[in-house]
């Protein structure tokens, strides 16, 4: 039957949210879970102007289309102000969240709570591999600035871009 109750030809959309300076092998995990479960997913990043990245959020974005390009469904696209609005304005109404530890949650869920009152939009979190569930960008930059091997903990495109800009720091 087609009609108003048929979903069958209704897109299902999704966003996978962050700031990705630099993207990592864990939130590359949770981008391929999404986009096996979505029809579509947005990679969305936080543009922060008061905080200064390591890669500026044009480099950010080439990075990750570069090692999301496998993946036909993902969208990859630079964003400010609210989430809820951004997934307003292309009709996306579910947020995944990867969670490394129970430390992520009490956070988390606030922001799901807030985001579901201000817009019914939903939020779905995602258990980490248990491979990443201490991986962060920020960990990433730190032990890459000081010379350790995070070349296990990021693609190697992201690898060479994280050499070539501590080089020259």
């Amino acid at each position: 039957m087609i009609g108003p109750e048929s979903e069958g030809s209704q897109v299902r959309r999704a966003v996978c949210p962050g700031s990705f300076d630099p993207i990592t092998n864990g939130h590359l995990d949770i981008i391929s879970r999404a986009s096996r479960l979505y029809d579509e997913v947005y990679v969305a990043v936080m543009i922060n102007k008061s905080k200064k990245g390591l890669f500026e959020v044009d480099e950010r974005l080439d990075l990750i289309r570069e090692v999301t390009a496998e993946y036909g469904n993902v969208r990859i696209e630079a964003f400010h102000g609210l989430l809820v609005d951004f997934c307003k304005e292309r009709d996306i109404p579910a947020i995944v969240k990867g969670l490394r530890a129970v430390s992520d949650f009490d956070y988390e869920l606030q922001m799901a709570q807030m985001n579901n009152g201000l817009s019914g939009v939903e939020t779905l979190f995602v258990p980490t591999n248990p491979t990443y569930s201490f991986l962060s960008s920020s960990l990433v930059k730190e032990v890459a600035t000081w010379g350790g091997d995070v070349s296990h903990l990021v693609p190697p495109v992201v690898l060479e871009a994280l050499n070539k800009r501590l080089r020259h720091s």
